[in-house]
């Protein structure tokens, strides 16, 4: 069973799990720094919890997630199409102001970042925002019948630098929200500039 057999099976427990957790906080962080009324994809939006708000506070919501079953509960939830595509199907171009990667891009095997990570740039327009969270360590494999990739701060300092187009906001370590969990997690919040080859050549 991969990751998204997991949220396949599991959707309805995943769902009333997390569709009603308080992420206003991070949410209004990521806000603060997008245009009013912006085009913002919900990358691997679960319950649509997220999308929600989003849309809520008057933003123009794309939401996608690899799992069917999720992607069926999200659409009921905010009450719009979820897209049923993976990171590997994305095919954007130039188009979000923002992207919310919360807890999703963690799925992500390491030796796949860069490429998935190139995709995710690649939809966004110069000035963009990116936020993604990951858990905190050291851990690659299977755990709890997924697929995780947890980082520490120097390994996504790495990653970043790799990718010229992306300049680092915050890079900070937190809590998990949920009160039965002692998960610490990683929050990197970027934004899309020109590249070196756009400031040289175009």
């Amino acid at each position: 069973m991969d990751s998204i057999d997991y949220y396949n099976i599991h959707a309805g427990e995943y769902y009333e799990n997390t569709v009603n957790l308080d992420m206003s906080e991070i949410l209004h962080k990521f806000i603060a720094l997008l245009p009013e009324g912006g085009t913002v994809l919900d990358l691997g939006c679960g319950s649509g919890r997220d999308s929600a708000y989003l849309l809520d506070h008057g933003f123009d919501v794309t939401s996608m997630d690899a799992s069917k079953e999720m992607c069926d509960l999200a659409s009921i939830h905010i009450g719009h199409e979820v897209l049923n595509l993976s990171f590997e199907q994305m095919d954007f171009c130039n188009v979000f102001d923002g992207i919310w990667a919360s807890a999703s891009l963690l799925h992500v095997p390491k030796d796949q970042m860069d490429h998935i990570l190139y995709n995710v740039v690649r939809s966004m327009k110069t000035g963009g925002i990116l936020y993604m969270s990951f858990k905190y360590g050291d851990f690659e494999g299977m755990r709890e019948d997924r697929y995780y990739t947890d980082y520490r701060t120097k390994t996504i300092k790495e990653i970043l630098a790799r990718f010229d187009q992306l300049e680092l906001i915050e890079l900070k370590k937190s809590e998990d929200i949920r009160k039965d969990r002692e998960d610490i997690w990683i929050n990197v919040t970027v934004r899309k500039i020109e590249s070196e080859y756009e400031r040289n050549f175009m």
